[in-house]
């Protein structure tokens, strides 16, 4: 069972998330959080497989609570998921360089939601379509030039691919190569990038350009 913490201000969402990842056979929640302080303080406690973190948060916000629980330094990082309804570009930044394995908005629905845990859950990521396209391409800046850091062509393919938004099964299929090979492709662009996750791979991408 994934064990999942729901960290949000509002009782409705919590609710709502609740019900969403309870019905699922591989999800159980075992605790929710109102505030900042207390979803750190839980997740410390009870060493949840994933966490859903809301940003605006009283006592202390869902951003700082994430770099708190999975930012640089820390030790044993927590799984976290960013959900929240504001887009600001600022928010994606800082949840990517804090460590986050997802950030969703919560009109993403319900599939999207559980989508997120199961990924962040076994090691990847995943961010909204819109954001991955949208906020993400703000990332990169004209001056900003490629870096290289050694990557194969077929490497740099994947790269691209991932900060589009695509899943590993969607750049089998579009590159005619097995999901296995595009995980092993992944895990060497990781290393190479000093990359912990897919979301700051597809965030170095935006940065250095690689996706228009």
């Amino acid at each position: 069972m994934i064990r999942v913490l729901i960290a949000d201000d509002q009782a409705m969402v919590r609710t709502g998330f609740g019900m969403i990842i309870g019905a699922q056979p591989d999800m159980e929640v075992i605790g929710e959080a109102e505030d900042g302080v207390t979803a750190v303080e839980m997740c410390r406690r009870l060493r949840p497989d994933v966490v859903l973190m809301d940003i605006r948060m009283p006592r202390l916000d869902g951003l700082e609570a994430l770099r708190l629980l999975a930012g640089p330094g820390v030790a044993e990082p927590v799984k976290v998921v960013v959900v929240t309804t504001f887009d600001l570009d600022e928010y994606v930044h800082t949840a990517l360089r804090n460590g986050a394995c997802g950030f969703l908005l919560k009109d993403s629905g319900p599939a999207l939601l559980v989508e997120a845990v199961r990924a962040a859950a076994t090691g990847d990521a995943l961010i909204s379509p819109s954001i991955t396209v949208r906020l993400l391409a703000h990332l990169s800046t004209p001056a900003t030039v490629h870096e290289d850091v050694g990557l194969s062509p077929r490497e740099l393919e994947v790269v691209k691919l991932v900060a589009q938004g695509l899943t590993n099964s969607e750049i089998s299929a579009q590159l005619f190569i097995a999901v296995g090979t595009v995980k092993t492709h992944l895990a060497s662009v990781q290393m190479k990038l000093g990359a912990r996750n897919r979301v700051e791979t597809a965030a170095w991408a935006w940065e250095n350009r690689l996706v228009g």
